[in-house]
């Protein structure tokens, strides 16, 4: 086991509108990731945070009668609302507004200078402010972004600070071809390649413009939004102060598909230019769409995090958002598919099985769990254990969350056909009975570690319920559990059923 704690980051969000549903994707699946990493006996620090520079946040705080620092303070507090409300579970939150981002991304600059990659020179071309970055006619569809069809492309011609990006063209071919998987999923390698062919060198400054990191002695510009923003990822780990490498490099990045360009053409070549080690892995994940529609508050297709969380709670809504929606493809959200997961699988399936199982063990044998041999169940669990240890390993969240789940329906199936009530009529049959109540906590008890990462407030209940204030094993621990001797307890229906709800 390496000392160095498992590092991993999602995309900071821009500071332009309020989070949505949509954020809840990436900082749900990270956040999983990061959950189960630290099931595996791995310390994890886990960032997250907020891109508040650029023109856009300057133009929206204007719109708004107040100046940039009070718009992206108001921001941040509601994005770190949302994400306390989900129980994300992150160890640091950047703002790159923070003094020791500024210092991360002048020593940044720095460092490029003196590799002899930055110069100047006049950049002339089309700027989208929605995305804050420069695109070439061959981006446009109609003369607009595709991204940002609503807002009017800006011409932009202005002597900046240009970075020599082409410089690494060869180095960035060797990097996604013969790296150990270093942007996944797969699809996405060939996506990287054709930009890579493309490479350009880029600006890396913005003159005119007083919202941003004021570019190292040229008080005149400021640092590029993009590449301000990549920095925030190695400013977490505590650069350029010595002992940051214990951290840096990430062990993973997690954005969504539409930023793969920043990620895996400027943010490593910056790397390579600062003599920097690179981040081991980029998961570029898909789009969420609602009620097939794609999310744009301006178009009404909007729903707010604490509005979903508010359906059926934060745990309920972190398990459906990453068995509905593949982690490596786009996906959609529907209020109706979330209620027939819920109903069906959380409150029918898992909830039901736990009422049940502890019902039975307190009628049965006074709420203690009893000795018995093994069971084709306890095998089971063994089984889906290791397949959701390759599924998770992979990064593949929903089948992770699907292969926990076939415990659960394995053990209801296992009621049936033992019949623990019929069981406990007959006198010959107790052996029987101590080992079927036996097996099935302790398949609840793995269910319950196995699902924690997606659902960790309410299989902590669970886990409570089956093992009182025992600690919580970690993976590797599961093929041993034995529950003989747990005290088992009710609390509250884990998971109402809808037309029960009050």
């Amino acid at each position: 086991m390496t000392d160095k704690p498992f590092y991993i980051t999602t995309a900071i969000d821009y500071a332009n509108g309020l989070p949505h549903i949509g954020h809840a994707l990436e900082k749900i699946g990270a956040d999983v990731i990061a959950r189960y990493q630290r099931q595996t006996g791995r310390e994890v620090h886990f960032l997250m945070g907020m891109d508040e520079f650029g023109l856009k946040v300057a133009q929206t705080a204007a719109a708004n009668g107040v100046t940039p620092q009070e718009w992206t303070d108001r921001i941040a507090a509601e994005f770190t609302a949302a994400w306390k409300s989900l129980e994300i579970s992150n160890t640091d939150f950047i703002r790159t507004t923070q003094p020791r981002h500024r210092v991360a991304v002048e020593e940044m600059i720095r460092r490029m200078q003196a590799k002899g990659d930055l110069y100047r020179d006049t950049y002339a071309g089309f700027y989208c402010v929605g995305c804050e970055s420069y695109k070439s006619e061959s981006d446009l569809v109609d003369g607009r972004c595709p991204e940002h069809p609503s807002l009017t492309i800006e011409w932009m011609e202005e002597e900046d600070w240009f970075f020599r990006l082409s410089k690494y063209q060869d180095a960035l071919f060797r990097l996604v071809d013969e790296g150990d998987g270093f942007i996944q999923p797969e699809p996405r390698r060939n996506e990287v390649r054709r930009m890579i062919e493309d490479i350009k060198d880029i600006s890396v400054s913005r003159s005119g413009l007083d919202w941003g990191i004021p570019w190292p002695d040229d008080p005149d510009h400021v640092v590029y939004v993009w590449i301000d923003a990549l920095t925030n990822y190695i400013t977490a780990t505590g650069f350029p102060e010595p002992g940051f490498e214990r951290i840096w490099p990430a062990d993973l990045h997690v954005i969504g598909k539409d930023i793969i360009r920043f990620h895996c053409l400027y943010w490593p070549a910056m790397l390579m230019s600062a003599d920097l080690a690179l981040p081991k892995r980029v998961w570029a994940h898909g789009w969420m769409t609602l009620e097939g529609k794609k999310i744009s508050k301006s178009s009404g297709v909007w729903v707010g995090i604490q509005e979903a969380a508010a359906r059926f709670g934060p745990d309920a809504l972190r398990y459906f958002v990453l068995r509905e929606i593949p982690w490596d493809s786009d996906g959609n959200f529907t209020w109706q598919r979330f209620e027939e997961r819920y109903t069906s699988e959380l409150a029918n399936d898992l909830g039901n099985l736990a009422n049940r199982t502890i019902s039975m063990v307190r009628r049965y044998r006074d709420g203690t769990v009893p000795a018995g041999p093994p069971t084709e169940l306890d095998a089971l669990g063994v089984e889906v254990l290791d397949r959701y240890r390759d599924r998770m390993d992979r990064l593949l969240l929903h089948e992770g969350a699907a292969t926990a789940f076939q415990l659960v329906s394995a053990a209801n199936g296992f009621v049936e056909s033992r019949a623990p009530w019929k069981l406990a009529k007959d006198p010959s049959k107790q052996e029987e009975l101590d080992a079927t109540l036996r097996s099935l906590v302790l398949a609840l008890g793995r269910a319950a570690i196995l699902l924690m990462p997606f659902m960790p407030g309410k299989m902590a209940t669970l886990w409570g319920e089956l093992a009182g204030d025992r600690p919580l094993p970690l993976l590797h621990e599961l093929p041993s559990l034995d529950p003989h001797g747990w005290t088992v307890s009710t609390g509250t229906v884990l998971f109402p059923r809808p037309d029960l709800a009050s």
